[in-house]
């Protein structure tokens, strides 16, 4: 399939609506040079991010395999073409880059490249990176030759596309910003919750221990039944802390992908506490970022009502298929509530949260309780 000016307006249109369905940076970088590399039919793309050291804090590439990308060696510094893009945010349209005088070479096992288009990724006076493509493919032609070079109309197509690629990336930047201020949020109500947890357990244990003491002498068996209940508190405090730590401790998602994560921290609050926490997985597929962070978040917070709350023997969480997405379901044998009254007494729970975890990446959450007869939280996200 040939692009460029034969495609015109609605593959820029189709690039730039797969540009806008990633909330993640580097989905979104991805999506960016892929899209580019198809809209105008070249063999090679790449877009670098730069940092502040004259290097790339991101560079990814589009027609290269792992194996060549692996041989080539270390990133690219800024330098000729790619800083002159970065610097003076101009396009730059050539026949051969090797014969241009900024060109400073290839690595040994470099692609070899010759026509080459590169443009700015800019949001008004920031430079957020440089999209470049070379070697335009022409399958009407046997041979390359003069007529197979990217044209004006090629360089136009890519502003356009690099203009809507400036907002993707800067709505993605939000996105992951806004993501960290809320962790960063969640975890100061976290240390909120386990100072005053752990202050109230310290602090019974301190009068209980004291009444043990003067008990000692005068009646042996009260001391020894303070002394009981002082190791029953200190048992509660530890539980209290390794709860926090498990929260507290940043997720593995990106290395280990949710059914990993969420295993991991399951078997760690089944060691930390008296009630029997499992996990079971079922065919579940890869899911998007966003969603699988939002499932995450929501199990976290539905195991934490359950352990703190409910006074349950077994927690039981299950992650399983549901079309092109999945379903959580984390249920409990506990003492359960009424979620009217719950509601009604601003008591959520977290409740209020999860539904906009859920509701948020296009999911929907599910509370089903009862006084006696233990708690169920679903949710379902449509994958992508």
């Amino acid at each position: 399939m040939t692009n460029g000016a034969g495609a015109g307006i609605p593959a820029v249109s189709t690039a730039i609506l797969a540009m806008s369905r990633h909330l993640e940076v580097r989905d979104v970088l991805k999506t960016i040079v892929a899209s580019a590399r198809e809209l105008l039919d070249a063999e090679y793309a790449a877009l670098g991010v730069p940092d502040d050291h004259g290097g790339f804090a991101q560079f990814v590439v589009d027609g290269v395999s792992a194996e060549q990308w692996k041989a080539i060696g270390p990133l690219p510094r800024q330098h000729g073409i790619l800083a002159a893009m970065l610097h003076n945010a101009t396009p730059e349209r050539l026949a051969d880059v090797r014969e241009d005088p900024r060109f400073g070479g290839w690595p040994a096992a470099h692609p070899d490249m010759s026509d080459f288009l590169g443009l700015p990724v800019a949001d008004g006076d920031e430079i957020l990176g440089a999209l470049f493509l070379a070697n335009k493919r022409c399958p009407t032609i046997p041979s390359r030759g003069d007529g197979c070079r990217f044209t004006e109309e090629d360089e136009r197509l890519l502003g356009i596309l690099a203009q809507h690629a400036a907002i993707a990336l800067t709505n993605a930047r939000l996105y992951e910003r806004s993501r960290e201020l809320t962790i960063a949020g969640e975890r100061a109500r976290l240390a909120h919750e386990l100072h005053d947890a752990v202050a109230q357990k310290l602090f019974s244990l301190r009068l209980t221990a004291q009444a043990a003491t003067a008990l000692v002498d005068r009646d042996p068996a009260r001391a020894k039944d303070e002394l009981h209940q002082v190791a029953a508190l200190a048992a509660e405090a530890a539980d209290e802390l390794r709860a926090a730590v498990v929260e507290l401790r940043p997720a593995g998602l990106d290395e280990d992908g949710l059914v990993a994560t969420l295993r991991s921290q399951t078997q760690v609050l089944d060691r930390a506490h008296s009630a029997r926490v499992t996990f079971a997985a079922h065919c579940v597929r890869a899911l998007p970022a966003a969603q699988e962070e939002a499932m995450l978040r929501v199990a976290q917070e539905a195991l934490h009502n359950a352990l703190r709350h409910s006074g349950a023997g077994h927690v039981e969480v299950t992650l399983t298929r549901n079309g092109q997405g999945a379903l959580l379901r984390i249920a409990d044998d506990g003492c359960g509530f009424d979620p009217g009254t719950v509601r009604r007494a601003g008591r959520h729970l977290g409740l209020v949260s999860m539904r906009d975890r859920a509701g948020g990446v296009g999911g929907k959450l599910t509370v089903e309780s009862e006084p006696g007869k233990g708690t169920a939280v679903e949710m379902e996200v449509p994958g992508g």
